[in-house]
């Protein structure tokens, strides 16, 4: 197993009132009768407070397996998995499973309640008082961009499937868990509206700095929300490490394979605009050059270079222009960042 520690990259806003935690694999294996082998094989990791590690790899590998060992739907043969340090195997599995967000794929939402009432399930079951029940579903709704007032009182059968999807993440988020276990819950969206939640799962992460195990097959959903990659095969961890470590320096053939190591426009993908940018002139005037954003990633940059023609693509932060991009300057940097 090759593993990396885990440097945030950037400090977050904590809008959570709970303590936030880490979750700790300490050698977990799982056996099912009747099999050849273990769906789990001595699993040892960790997950930081307020990171989101998303579990990657084929059909089979164990990682909804892992997953679910979590919130004790399945118990692990030997080993212990810990909460903010604590043996989960002392609490209670529904004392513990009121601690931790479940998204699964489907949204899983009850046909018969409203939204309101669907996301309102943990609060009833904490018995928290009905306004602060009621400003709760509010708030979460606004929070996942279904305006309250529209969404509150429909049955899930009114609503798409992007938008019961964002249903089930305010579900799991009612109870202001400081753990979210997702598993695959785009999986059965459509690709435009899955690249929106992503987005949103990142723009709510930013927010409320859970800390999120997150069950993914797809490669570049995995790439893109991940602070690390759990790469798992075989029941076993293969490579735990950064999305961009994991490009160049996949520990064996099989990360490299799976992850299409040698793809360089993946690679763009994991690098900023700001890193490969040059500074402006001081006789800079933009005229009607393209514009980037400072914080997008390099791939976005070159498919705008590709589409447009341009030489140069201007650099804004804040709609305040700060840097130059060329085709140059990404091949170079691409090039220093994989020596």
């Amino acid at each position: 197993m090759h593993t990396s520690d885990y440097i945030p990259c950037s400090e977050f806003l904590n809008l959570s009132c709970n303590a936030m935690g880490s979750i700790q694999f300490d050698q977990v294996t799982l056996e099912f009768s009747g099999m050849s082998r273990p769906a789990v094989n001595q699993v040892s990791c960790e997950v930081a407070s307020g990171e989101l590690v998303v579990i990657l790899g084929p059909s089979g590998c164990g990682k909804t397996t892992l997953l679910k060992m979590v919130n004790r739907l399945y118990e692990p043969t030997s080993g212990r998995i810990y909460i903010d340090g604590q043996d989960i195997k002392r609490l209670k599995p529904t004392k513990l499973r009121q601690k931790i967000g479940y998204v699964i794929q489907q949204s899983g939402l009850f046909p018969h309640m409203t939204v309101a009432d669907n996301v309102a399930v943990v609060p009833k079951l904490l018995k928290w008082p009905n306004p602060r029940i009621q400003a709760r579903v509010d708030e979460l709704l606004q929070l996942v961009k279904l305006p309250p007032t529209e969404y509150r009182d429909r049955y899930p059968a009114q609503l798409s499937g992007g938008q019961q999807q964002r249903v089930g993440i305010a579900r799991a988020l009612a109870g202001d868990p400081a753990y979210l276990l997702m598993d695959e819950p785009f999986g059965a969206i459509d690709a435009i509206t899955r690249t929106a939640l992503q987005t949103e799962i990142l723009r709510l992460q930013q927010q409320l700095q859970k800390t999120i195990l997150f069950v993914s097959h797809d490669v570049d959903e995995a790439l893109r929300l991940g602070d690390r990659i759990l790469v798992m095969n075989a029941g076993q961890i293969v490579q735990f490490d950064t999305p961009f470590n994991l490009l160049t320096q996949p520990a064996d053939p099989f990360v490299h394979e799976l992850l299409g190591a040698d793809d360089m426009v993946r690679q763009l993908g994991l690098l900023t605009v700001n890193s490969a940018m040059m500074a402006l002139p001081d006789n800079y005037q933009n005229g009607s050059k393209p514009t980037v954003n400072a914080v997008d990633n390099l791939r976005d940059a070159l498919s705008l270079i590709l589409k447009t023609g341009a030489p140069e693509l201007s650099v804004v932060d804040q709609d305040k222009p700060v840097g130059l991009l060329t085709l140059e300057h990404i091949r170079s940097y691409a090039a220093e960042a994989n020596r």
